[in-house]
């Protein structure tokens, strides 16, 4: 019989779909290919490290069994550590900023984790949900915080899974990936793969606009949720990243509406920065190129946003022309 043991075991191996309308609609002639992390049990990206982190916290002896994880998150990270938390029978609380979806509030408490709000402010900041999930896992005896941001095993998830999936997948023949940028874990270790098996390999963050990663003068509040940062992460290693795109709040809802109209993925809104960004990328390119942008998480946590008319008017500098189909993202295109 063919089975998992538990539902850990199924973290990885997401897919590689060919983005050919994408492609054909913007005179792409190199394959354009997206790897699907929403197929992950927990729906997103962040399964492959929140299960790392876990892992070698135990190996470490930082979390013992009846343990409390605790950890300051935009929704995914949270939804894959309450994930573990449940099958390793840990309990889980996760600090959230405001501007977070409902849906992923709800989806975390579904999930069996214990969900904090927080006012949406710097991180040097007491009442930040950096800082508030700093003093609850200090306060609560057997806590124990996994620091994604700056914990080494965030990079090595992506270093021991995902850069290996994409080499095997390709068959070697991968010569872009695309990524966004946040706690820079997954370009930095799968980035950091791809380039000791082929050097050639140009790695490219992608980053909203107000983020650190491309403009450090000029940062500023943005809509897109679970990308971009006003701080260098721990795990951000320059070195890796050959390039950053910038991408803005309309561009990077208007393409992930048109993910789902023109391709049938249904992701979110840091989906479709990163999907610009690989377009940006890909154009020019000749045939034998193979740009891979990875796509983090389903749409599912923001109906209620992305997917809303009202709220993307309202939150970007889309107008209501733009929202008719085909969406416009590109004045080329």
């Amino acid at each position: 019989m063919d089975y998992y043991e538990n539902v850990l075991e199924a973290v990885g191996e997401t897919p590689l779909i060919r983005l050919r309308r994408i492609e054909r609609g913007e005179s792409i002639s190199a394959t354009l290919l997206a790897k699907v992390e929403y197929l992950n049990p927990g729906g997103s990206v962040k399964d492959r490290p929140a299960l790392k982190m876990l892992e070698v916290a135990e190996e470490q002896g930082l979390l013992k069994p009846g343990g409390t994880v605790v950890e300051p998150t935009s929704g995914n990270t949270g939804a894959g550590l309450a994930l573990a938390a449940a099958v390793k029978g840990y309990r889980c609380i996760c600090v959230m900023p405001e501007k977070v979806s409902r849906e992923k509030q709800a989806l975390l408490r579904a999930m069996g984790a214990e969900v904090v709000i927080t006012p949406s402010l710097p991180p040097e900041d007491p009442e930040s949900y950096y800082k508030v999930a700093e003093r609850l896992a200090n306060e609560i005896p057997g806590g124990f915080r996994p620091g994604q941001y700056d914990n080494p095993a965030n990079a090595l998830a992506h270093y021991e899974t995902t850069g290996p999936e994409l080499w095997r997948q390709t068959e070697g023949r991968i010569t872009h990936f695309v990524a966004g940028m946040g706690t820079c874990g997954t370009i930095t270790g799968t980035g950091r793969y791809l380039k000791e098996q082929n050097q050639n390999v140009r790695i490219v963050g992608v980053d909203p606009e107000g983020s650190i990663f491309s403009d450090s003068e000029n940062i500023h509040q943005y809509a897109v949720e679970g990308v971009g940062e006003d701080f260098y992460p721990g795990n951000y290693e320059g070195s890796v990243v050959d390039s950053v795109i910038q991408v803005d709040d309309r561009e990077s809802f208007l393409m992930t509406r048109r993910l789902m109209s023109e391709e049938g993925l249904f992701v979110g809104g840091s989906c479709g920065m990163a999907a610009v960004g690989a377009v940006r990328a890909a154009k020019g390119l000749p045939e034998d190129a193979v740009v891979v942008v990875l796509l983090p998480d389903t749409g599912r946590n923001y109906v209620s946003k992305v997917f809303d008319d009202d709220w993307v008017l309202a939150n970007s500098e889309a107008t209501e022309e733009d929202l008719k189909r085909p969406y416009r993202i590109f004045e080329e295109g």
